[in-house]
């Protein structure tokens, strides 16, 4: 027994030894990490379906659909989970093992067909790997609707896609269903804004698209953006497995998604508010305060400070006319609260424009009042000077001229005073003659054009002199030299719009950014022109142009009830659907642009390609190309 024992104990010895051997390099090794294998990258996949789709005679009452997966899936965004026709309240949806089961409150309608869409709505318990999505079709009767419609929805004044837009249609056409009533069949927008709207019955429809704020799938003019279509539609394709605009795509798949065909192109606005009423006040200096009203074009009858001469109130409109600024012609301090009087037409409780008489309450802000009680080592220069702000850039300078800006409205001003100095390369001085534009919307706006015309290497300087302007404070101007001269980048390119198809209307033709963000030059036409673009960097560039129908320079929102549309802004594409044009180096590109073709609502997608690229001239070259 002892010997037995001892071979046990040895035995232990040994393994004990061999295993620490083994133990410690591989705990030693800290620089290596452990290997858990590759990581999942696959999405989820349905195993199964119940009811499978396309059953017909699914019971209306208790209605559960059970979808099943290939592994652990979770809910990402439940929202996503989405019945057409949508019914009076959203569908509940939970998670059991692996399946994911929705279910309905009430009772679905008879004979109706249902598409249940997931696009978005699940991914993967583990990675987030996102499910691609899947469309379950089933019916309460005995057959399912076959037809199907496709289209974009577009914002109509930055045209980027809109995404979760509420696409619907309705079999009810009188104009207030869509205030009073869920749709017939709806669907929502990817990110390209791109929608289809599948197994739909073949009637006529009115559609619209709306960016549903209430989630309730009814349209709320003060709170939603509207897009629609004026007149009936009926749909033309059927339903079968190999159409594009039915198949789940990866959506960064740019080319694939973009293939997609489209039928319809909705531009979704905000509709002007039918009610008027003051809804913003605030008194923003010593003597500056603004209002603005629910509505465009308020109707003021009369307005006055209490206490304060009418004579010394000065105001201004905004082009809207729903912004109204105003300013106290009087260097004197004001009171710490003003009331302003305002004789205006509202709407009242019946939905009427009435004459109402109100009152405000403005208060000087804190930081008014504490800037009254600067010490004179702490006040600013800018405190006790006419403030002149100048636009004056180079590339920009022979369309736009010199910009001055003032801060306040003037009581005087000196503008004989004014000088425009040439300095050609040689340096030498000559004045020229320049005219004095008001601007019609900003009175403390101007802009300053020299009667000749700029030259490449000469130097411009606008001289203003000392104590020749003076503000509603009381303060005069410092003086100022503006100095400017046209671009010496030999890498700049240009690009010249040829632009006809007008036929007397006025159009706002604005070169873009890349993203359609920002506007790098603007032209308002009346005929057809040739527009030049100079001084370009290398880059990609859009244009987008808006149909001006009141020439008022602005982009004007429609009215659903008077199936007004709002004014039309596109963009420009070349054959090949690209909206972009790529302006290389040392490159004048020349396009023709025809606006028939681009306002053509049959053939929106088409357009004239036809750039020509010329390289750029030496400077000592007698090569003609710009």
């Amino acid at each position: 027994m002892s010997k037995h024992w001892d071979s046990i104990v040895l035995g232990l010895v040994v393994c004990l030894a061999l295993g620490t051997m083994i133990f410690i390099p591989s705990c030693a090794n800290t620089t290596t990490p452990p290997s858990g294998g590759p990581k999942d990258t696959i999405p989820p996949v349905i195993v199964k379906v119940q009811p499978l789709s396309g059953a017909t005679n699914v019971p209306r009452k208790g209605t559960k659909l059970k979808l099943t997966f290939n592994e652990y899936v979770v809910i990402k965004e439940k929202n996503n989970i989405y019945l057409s026709p949508p019914l009076e309240k959203k569908p509940t949806s939970r998670i059991s093992e692996k399946s994911l089961i929705v279910s309905f409150e009430g009772q679905l309608d008879s004979a109706k067909t249902y598409v249940l869409d997931l696009t978005g709505a699940i991914a993967d318990n583990n990675e987030g790997n996102p499910f691609p999505g899947f469309t379950l079709v089933f019916s309460t009767g005995e057959r399912i609707d076959s037809m199907v419609m496709s289209g974009t929805v577009l914002d109509n004044e930055t045209l980027k896609p809109v995404e979760g837009a509420t696409v619907m249609l309705y079999k009810d056409h009188s104009d207030s269903a869509i205030f009073k009533k869920r749709p017939d069949a709806a669907c929502k927008t990817d990110v390209w804004g791109y929608f289809c709207l599948r197994n739909i019955q073949d009637t006529l429809y009115r559609l619209y698209a709306i960016q549903d704020n209430g989630s309730n799938n009814i349209y709320d003019a003060d709170a939603d953006k509207i897009a629609f279509i004026d007149s009936l539609i009926q749909p033309r394709i059927i339903v079968n497995d190999s159409l594009p605009q039915i198949q789940k795509y990866d959506l960064k798949d740019t080319l694939a998604c973009l293939a997609r065909p489209s039928e319809h192109e909705l531009f979704l606005f905000k509709e002007t508010s039918s009610k008027q009423m003051i809804v913003n006040k605030e008194r923003v200096g010593e003597r500056t305060a603004y209002i603005t009203f629910m509505a465009p074009n308020a109707r003021i009858d009369s307005i006055w400070f209490k206490g304060i001469p009418s004579k010394k109130l000065i105001r201004q409109f905004n082009a809207k006319k729903d912004s109204l600024e105003l300013w106290i012609n009087d260097p004197k301090p004001q009171s710490d609260t003003l009331f302003l009087n305002v004789d205006y037409w509202k709407t009242d409780t019946t939905g009427r424009l009435a004459k109402t008489l109100e009152t405000i309450k403005l208060i000087k802000p804190r930081a008014v009042k504490m800037a009254a009680k600067k010490s004179k080592k702490d006040i600013k220069k800018e405190d006790t000077t006419c403030v002149i702000t100048t636009d004056a850039k180079p590339e920009f300078i022979e369309q736009n001229g010199f910009i001055l800006e003032f801060k306040y409205p003037l009581i005087e001003d000196g503008w004989d005073s004014l000088k425009l100095i040439a300095m050609n390369p040689k340096q030498q001085k000559s004045k020229m003659k320049f005219k004095i534009e008001k601007d019609s919307l900003n009175l403390r706006r101007f802009v300053i054009r020299p009667s000749g015309k700029f030259q490449e290497g000469y130097e411009y300087t606008l001289k203003i002199p000392h104590r020749r302007f003076r503000d509603i404070n009381g303060f005069y101007n410092d003086s100022l030299d503006v100095k400017v001269s046209l671009p010496k980048d030999e890498k700049a390119s240009s690009l010249t719009l040829k632009i006809s198809g007008t036929r007397g209307k006025t159009y706002i033709v604005d070169l873009m950014d890349e993203k359609i963000a920002k506007i790098q030059r603007s032209f308002t036409i009346h005929q057809d022109k040739e527009l030049l673009f100079p001084y370009l960097k290398a880059g990609n560039y859009a244009v987008r142009i808006t149909e001006d129908a009141n020439g008022n320079g602005l982009i004007d929102t429609g009215c659903l009830l008077e199936h007004r549309q709002p004014e039309k802004v596109r963009l420009y594409k070349l054959k090949d659907g690209n909206h972009l044009l790529k302006v290389d180096e040392k490159t004048d590109i020349e396009q023709d642009i025809d606006l028939n073709v681009i306002f053509d609502e049959n053939s929106i997608h088409e357009a004239k390609d036809t750039a020509v690229v010329a390289p750029v001239a030496a400077p000592d070259s007698t090569l003609v190309g710009r």
